[in-house]
């Protein structure tokens, strides 16, 4: 089953972002009922070696595990991907040259450039037949690129016209920055609302990140396929300051 078989835009796949370096997040999240996680190495410590064992925790529990890789370079890709990642979210993909790179380093000859590493997790340590790790490898893994620049938005349509690139992913908090406004200023709003309407031309999911439930319910709403809610670090961080607070606050009554 392709990675988006089971998602609409009426029930969107759910995954949320891992920062904390153990693997105990992914087991958490697994538990909480989470379709995917998003190991983040653009926004995180989190190191190569700690990243394939929270991969290999997520797929023990039949759970998605994608990786958000800090750069485009074709050798971390590799690794990640023998590492037995489902695939990848890569950030500031802004023209239609950066995705067939990134498509590039996902996919093997002739369709990539991606080495073979068929005695890793993904070829299960060498018993996988090589035909079938190379099908595997070119068939399954999902390549997500992320529009979060004005560059990204006005290519949208280029970007996700490469074949190879499964969905996209729109970054609105980079987005703001780039466009120098807030992320609620119309401006945002209609840039992601172009690309929306590209990805739904080019018939490709299109995900956003959200914080709750309710604006989850919303980014649902516009047509997203799949959203990435909350992360770790920052769902304990608030548990923690609630429970403080509320603490103090009835004490202090």
């Amino acid at each position: 089953m392709g990675f988006f078989d089971t998602a609409t835009a009426r029930t969107p796949r759910l995954g949320t972002w891992i920062k904390l370096a153990t693997v105990e997040s992914v087991d958490i999240m697994a538990g909480a009922g989470f379709d995917f996680v998003v190991i983040d190495l653009e926004h995180s410590p989190l190191d190569l070696s700690m990243t394939a064992r929270m991969i290999s925790a997520a797929s023990a529990y039949g759970v998605d595990p994608l990786v958000r890789v800090p750069d485009h370079q074709g050798s971390t890709i590799g690794r990640i991907l023998d590492a037995g990642a489902r695939g990848i979210l890569v950030p500031r993909v802004d023209s239609a040259a950066d995705a067939e790179r990134v498509v590039a380093a996902t996919r093997f000859p002739p369709l990539g450039q991606r080495g073979a590493g068929g005695t890793s997790r993904a070829g299960r340590w060498g018993l996988t037949p090589r035909a079938e790790y190379v099908r595997t490898g070119n068939e399954d893994v999902v390549c997500i690129p992320q529009l979060e620049s004005p560059a990204a938005i006005d290519a949208a349509a280029d970007i996700l016209a490469v074949a190879g690139v499964d969905a996209v992913f729109l970054g609105a908090g980079d987005l703001s920055l780039a466009l120098g406004v807030g992320m609620n200023d119309p401006t945002v709003r209609s840039s992601l609302d172009r690309a929306r309407t590209a990805a739904a031309a080019a018939g490709k999911p299109c995900g956003a990140a959200c914080v709750d439930a309710a604006s989850g319910h919303r980014a649902a709403a516009l047509g997203h396929q799949f959203l990435i809610m909350g992360n770790d670090a920052t769902m304990l961080a608030r548990t923690a300051h609630t429970m403080t607070e509320a603490f103090r606050k009835q004490a202090t009554a």
